[in-house]
Order: C-alpha cells, then structure tokens, then sequence
C-alpha cells in the first residue's frame, strides 16, 4: 500500500491509493451482453500489463478464449460458471455464510456502504462480487476498505478459484446429469477458464493489500468440514452478531473458538 492512483470519476478525481482501480475489473464478472465484452476484457488486460503484469499474465488465457470465441460462447460459459448449473456464485456473502442469517446482517452493513459511496448495485445484491469491486474506489474510510478487502472479499475469491477444481466440477456434473435432462454444451478445453479472471483478480489484492493466510487456512477447514458432513453453507462462520461495519469479528471469534 502507499501507491496512490487518481481516478476519474466523470465528477471529481478521487486520490485512491492502491495500484488497481478495481472497478475496471468488475466488467470482468459482468454478464457478457453484446461484442463490446470483448473489448473491454482487452482494455482490462492492456490495463494490467502497466500495473500488476503478473496479474496480467494470469488474465492472458481468458483473453485467449474471448478472442477465439463467439459471443454466444462466451455468453453460455458465463452461465455455465455463474449462473444456471453453476460452478459457483458471484455473491460472496453466500459463498461465506450460505443461506445463513448472517448473509442478511452482511447485506445490510453493505448495503450501507454502498449507499455512503454512492455506488449503485442495480439489480443485484449489495454482496456481489462486481458490486463490491465498483465499490472499492467509490469508500472513502480506507480501514473499512480493507477489512472488507482482506475479510471478505480474499476468502471468498479463493474459494471461488478453489470450486473450479476438475474434481469439484466433475462431481457437480454428476449431480446435474441425475436431476438435468438437459446440459449446457461448452468446450471442455475452456470450461473452468473463469478461474483466471478470479485468480488475476486475486493476485491483484494481494499485491495491493496483503493478505492474512491464518483467515483463509480457518475457512478451508470449515470449508472441507462441511463438504463432508453434507452441510449448505459456511455456518461455522455464524457463531455470533456481525456488528455494523465490523466484518471481521464473526471470523476472528471463531478462529479464536478452534484454537481453545
């Protein structure tokens, strides 16, 4: 941290202080409407490639595909990956909490901020991921942007990288095969290329705010414990109130909890 980016907001620049402005990367997890997708996928690459080239790199398969695919390709991929049959969801509160309570507490402390930075959510919920990326640049408490950065928004892109494992996917498709009669068709050789907009995303982060391992080590545990106990949802990150605009101590107090 420390770099400072002037953005221009179209009102006033704004003195953001990270390398990324991550609002250009929120076209990277937008539904892929008309040709112009393309473009912007490129401008999004060009962008990367001045300021984190290693991020960029990790971008360079997905422009790959975009460039060598139609847009009804793209478009069937996106949903295959986000939406219907999905390999995982664009809401990070879901993806932390489920359909526990705590996702709602989490929407309103969002929705807060949201409304503070003037950020619009449109039709989508105050914790989707393209949502929160728009946000970012908008917050003007910068400790509020990384708690919600490194405590939110880190763990949850990694496990979304983690649900496009070949072995995860394969065993999604074995329950769609038993309950869909009929499966989009998509190339086998870019079917989990989405993964390298979330990893290039996440390289980003990290770059730009750190990263806290001992978060991210707890929530693969509780992760993998509920896999095997069959359970819908982090609910071991639910043990207590979220106050408002505090989105760390849910995590923290358990964390605290396993070790005792």
């Amino acid at each position: 941290m420390g770099n400072t980016l002037e953005i221009n907001t179209g009102e006033e620049d704004i003195s953001y202080p990270y390398l990324v402005d991550y609002s250009r990367l929120a076209d990277l997890f937008m539904y892929p409407g008309d040709d112009g997708f393309k473009k912007k996928v490129k401008c999004i690459y060009d962008y990367l490639l001045e300021t984190q080239p290693e991020a960029a790199e990790a971008l360079q398969p997905f422009i790959d595909f975009t460039e060598s695919s139609s847009l009804t390709e793209i478009q069937e991929l996106f949903l295959r990956s986000f939406d219907l049959q999905a390999i995982t969801t664009l809401d990070i509160g879901f993806i932390l909490f489920g359909e526990d309570y705590k996702r709602g507490q989490l929407l309103v402390n969002l929705n807060t901020e949201h409304k503070n930075a003037g950020n619009p959510c449109h039709t989508e919920l105050a914790d989707h991921l393209p949502n929160i990326l728009n946000l970012l640049p908008k917050m003007k408490d910068d400790s509020m942007r990384c708690e919600i950065t490194i405590r939110l928004l880190m763990p949850a892109v990694l496990k979304m990288i983690d649900e496009f494992s070949t072995d995860r996917v394969e065993k999604k498709d074995v329950v769609y095969k038993k309950h869909q009669k009929i499966l989009l068709e998509s190339s086998q050789h870019y079917r989990l290329i989405y993964q390298n907009c979330l990893k290039a995303l996440f390289i980003a982060m990290e770059n730009d705010f750190g990263y806290d391992a001992t978060v991210n080590e707890f929530l693969t545990q509780q992760s993998e414990q509920k896999d095997a106990a069959g359970i819908q949802g982090n609910t071991a990150l639910c043990s207590g109130p979220i106050p408002q605009a505090d989105y760390t101590r849910s995590i923290d107090t358990e964390m605290k909890i396993e070790k005792d």
